[in-house]
């Protein structure tokens, strides 16, 4: 799949929000099925933190420093296909700094470094996966005595956004797939789709999809594989829900993708348009020395529409978002 194609290794990133002491862990969370998942944890920290970057994704973070606060609210986020769990780093700092826990995954088999697994693999994990970091942050995790297990959200941006709706309740229909790419044989998920197995494994049973009812809120950019969700596939989603589409996106239209979502959610969600914004507007901003050292991955990736000013449209995303899992997660709850 070719929803999100970043690479690990070329990846730097540029340091967003406002600033403040946030403290971070790198960590693993266990796979009983397969290797253990990659995760890095941004939590309030009251401990000092260095006058410089010491993270790689460009950020100055309090490695391992002590938790600050009690029954504090959980995000997790799932990044897109070929990303890793930095490529949002931005919007986990920023919700630190707000007072949340958020933990971030790198898909086994689906990133930057490693993307060997089959589609039909990918897909069935990915919630799985999603599930499985749950579980260790909330049972495994030292800090997890600070948490508050009843105020759990998701972030999901692009095959990261297909993960969080089938982990609020979503499954996915086969038959969707054959239609839409009958009649449009041409977008991206489409042309991938006849080279790959996902039909394979969007028929699987019901009961393959791994869905987490500790999640209470959900934030969705661009989700792929949209238009495998009609009404009856999301019947059972309860959670609210903010939708971001990108009017301007080619990898996953948000005709065919992101407003069918809208449209088929059993409660209308909080659905946000950025005008001018591509697909990968919503990945954090690209440092600009990537464009001189990996100019094939600048030029996926960090490159907007004329007159698109990532950093600013971030500033308002991440403000947007901790706005939103703060009045879908209160405290005392």
């Amino acid at each position: 799949m070719r929803f999100v194609l970043v690479a690990l290794s070329a990846m730097l990133l540029l340091a967003a929000g406002p600033a403040g002491a946030v403290g971070f862990q790198w960590a693993t969370a266990p796979d009983p099925d397969d290797r253990p998942l990659a995760i890095g944890i941004w939590y309030p920290s009251d401990a000092p933190v260095p006058d410089q970057p010491n993270t790689p994704f460009q950020q100055a973070l309090a490695l391992d420093g002590a938790i600050q606060g009690d029954h504090l609210p959980l995000v997790i986020i799932s990044h897109g296909s070929g990303g890793w769990l930095g490529g949002h780093a931005d919007l986990a700092k920023t919700l630190a700094e707000a007072g949340f826990v958020v933990v971030a995954v790198t898909h086994t088999g689906n990133n930057g470094r490693d993307n060997s697994y089959r589609p039909a693999r990918q897909l069935v994990d990915r919630p799985r996966h999603i599930s499985l970091v749950l579980d260790y942050m909330l049972t495994g995790w030292p800090g997890r005595g600070r948490l508050d297990p009843s105020r759990i959200g998701i972030f999901g941006f692009s095959l990261g956004g297909f993960t969080a709706l089938v982990a609020i309740g979503g499954t996915p229909d086969p038959q969707p797939l054959v239609e839409h790419c009958w009649q449009d044989p041409e977008e991206p998920a489409c042309l991938d789709a006849k080279k790959s197995d996902s039909e394979t494994a969007l028929a699987r049973p019901a009961s393959t999809w791994a869905h987490d009812p500790r999640i209470r809120a959900a934030v969705i950019a661009s989700p792929a594989l949209g238009f495998v969700f009609d009404k009856d596939a999301l019947a059972r989603i309860t959670v609210p829900v903010q939708l971001w589409a990108a009017p301007g996106d080619t990898v996953v239209p948000e005709a065919t993708n992101t407003a069918l979502v809208r449209d088929a959610l059993p409660s209308p969600p909080d659905y946000r348009r950025v005008e001018g914004a591509g697909h990968y507007a919503f990945v954090v901003p690209c440092d600009p020395e990537l464009e001189t050292r990996r100019p094939e991955v600048w030029a996926t990736v960090c490159v907007d529409p004329p007159g698109f000013d990532r950093v600013a449209f971030h500033r308002q995303l991440d403000d947007d978002v901790t706005a939103f899992f703060r009045a879908q997660l209160p405290a005392g709850r």
